[in-house]
């Protein structure tokens, strides 16, 4: 039987999904919190031993009359558009979730081990490349600024409860199953014959697949402390946007290029690339690359969608 439990809020989601299988494979009991009507064939299959479906509040994490020694909490907002439309929902989505978890941790399981997946949109524009996490926080939207909430809960608690936590700045996390944001929306609009983008393609971001992203949250487990060390979880790599549509492009429509409206999208930030010495430190290192994952991700595209 195994000794090891961990529970990941928000299992059924994107980045759980992985976070779960990849903690799974690793020996790990995995109870997974969260959303959605997963049958246990399916929960199985993405390495969630034991799902509850339910909002992640206090009483939900106290019914489960589970004792993990991590929890991963993956469930909460994800989209800068959203806490645009929905500013009061996106916050209690971020915040008070995690305010829930860390509460539960201080009550019934002290000794457990909180590791919390924040989001690079803390930084905003940033001033140099690449990001170091010492970088003035300076969000640019209501996203941003619940996640820089949620990173202060995380402190917070550990400082005053000793409760061990650890935070993760994530860059651009992308791979198979995920069904929004832009390599989503470009691939949906070139097999639509819509070859028209946001802004100048200049822009850019620091792409990180989701399977490089999970096992950078198994290694962060271990460093977690009441100090609440914050690393950047990224490829280290800034990819511009014309770079990733000339790669989707050849993989899915070769005779056509993209054209760009120079029209920017209101709080994304134009220039991302993450300093990731200190989550390498760890021993932690990614290894799919850009054109690999994104040659992944069409195929699956493929597959699924179209």
């Amino acid at each position: 039987m195994r000794s090891k439990t961990a529970l990941v809020t928000g299992a059924n989601g994107f980045l759980g999904r992985h976070v779960s299988r990849n903690l799974s494979e690793s020996g790990w009991h995995v109870l997974g919190l969260g959303h959605g009507a997963w049958t246990p064939k399916e929960a199985n299959r993405w390495g969630v031993a034991e799902w509850f479906s339910n909002d992640v509040t206090l009483d939900a994490l106290q019914d489960m009359h589970a004792r993990p020694q991590v929890i991963v909490h993956c469930a909460g907002s994800g989209s800068v558009s959203y806490s645009l439309t929905r500013p009061l929902h996106d916050f209690s989505r971020t915040a008070l979730t995690l305010a829930a978890v860390l509460e539960y941790a201080r009550t019934h399981v002290p000794e457990a081990v909180v590791v919390y997946p924040s989001s690079a949109a803390v930084y905003g524009n940033a001033v140099s490349l690449p990001i170091e996490e010492r970088a003035p926080l300076l969000p640019e939207s209501p996203y941003g600024v619940h996640k820089v909430v949620a990173e202060q809960l995380c402190l917070s608690y550990a400082s005053n409860f000793n409760i061990a936590t650890v935070v993760i700045r994530f860059f651009s996390i992308y791979g198979e199953g995920l069904r929004k944001q832009l390599i989503w929306d470009a691939c949906k609009k070139i097999y639509s014959g819509d070859f028209n983008f946001f802004g100048t393609g200049e822009e850019t971001r620091d792409w990180l697949h989701v399977e490089d992203a999970a096992n950078l949250i198994r290694t962060a487990i271990v460093h977690a402390t009441p100090e609440c060390p914050i690393v950047n979880g990224a490829s280290g790599r800034a990819t511009s946007v014309s770079e990733i549509l000339k790669e989707l492009f050849l993989n899915i429509a070769p005779h056509h290029v993209p054209s760009f409206s120079r029209r920017e999208k209101p709080g994304d930030p134009k220039h991302f690339q993450g300093d990731v010495s200190a989550a390498l430190k760890w021993g932690w290192s990614p290894s799919i690359g850009i054109n690999e994952g994104l040659h992944q991700y069409v195929k699956w595209f493929k597959g699924e969608v179209v």
